[in-house]
């Protein structure tokens, strides 16, 4: 194993490790990271399961990857659903994860937000108005159906909604340090809900990125590459 400090990257809903390919680089090269990725189920090529999508579910796989890696301890930037799951395992098995970034993790699940953000998850819909995302998401999901994800993660939200897995109070037993994240224009996530994430967590740190808008592949890459720096590395 690499003597530089490792770091592991997880990716959000819909996504997968190779949207990081930009970033890597610039945290190896630049920040002298060992940097790890992994792809949750379904995601990235990873056969789809059975079983539901669940942030419980995605917490349990990544910590059988970090106890079956020697990861124990290893910190991590987690992308929006990344981030959610990530501290959802630093809740249940604060032993297995160091410090924590996330950026453009949303928090408020509500049956109403819910209904907002599966209503822009229809495949007939997306491949007709937006063909490029869909050539993108078959792609990514290779050998996998795209339009299976994209079900499973609507069947993700929906359950969100009616039972929020990570409720932002519960944060307070998420001991060790985090630092939430947020772009100015999110769409997706609210400054008031990050903003009440930090507060609620013992160890919190927030950052707000301007000009940052939600998709990961619109977050300035050297931006984020530096904050994360400084987070992890001081």
């Amino acid at each position: 194993m690499s003597s530089r400090p490792s770091l592991l990257l997880l990716h959000g809903a819909l996504g997968a490790s190779e949207q990081f390919g930009e970033l890597i680089p610039v945290l190896g090269d630049e920040y002298g990271f060992d940097v790890v990725t992994l792809d949750f189920p379904g995601h990235g090529g990873q056969p789809i399961p059975e079983d539901a999508f669940s942030i419980a579910g995605f917490a349990a796989y990544l910590r059988e990857w970090i106890e079956g890696n020697g990861r124990r301890g290893i910190d991590i930037f987690g992308y929006s659903m990344g981030g959610y799951v990530a501290l959802h395992l630093a809740r249940e098995a604060p032993e297995l994860v160091g410090r924590i970034f996330t950026l453009a993790t949303k928090f408020a699940w509500n049956p109403e937000t819910s209904a907002r953000e599966v209503k822009m998850l229809d495949a007939d819909i997306i491949e007709a108005k937006v063909p490029r995302f869909a050539e993108q998401l078959e792609a990514r999901h290779q050998p996998g159906d795209w339009r299976a994800v994209l079900a499973k993660t609507a069947e993700m939200m929906t359950n969100l909604g009616d039972r929020n897995e990570l409720p932002i109070d519960s944060l307070a037993d998420v001991a060790g340090s985090v630092t939430i994240g947020i772009g100015d224009r999110d769409q997706m996530v609210t400054i008031e809900e990050s903003l009440a994430a930090y507060r609620a967590l013992p160890n919190g740190r927030f950052v707000a990125m301007p000009g940052t808008p939600h998709p990961i592949e619109k977050v300035p890459t050297k931006r984020l590459a530096r904050e994360l720096g400084e987070f992890f590395l001081n």
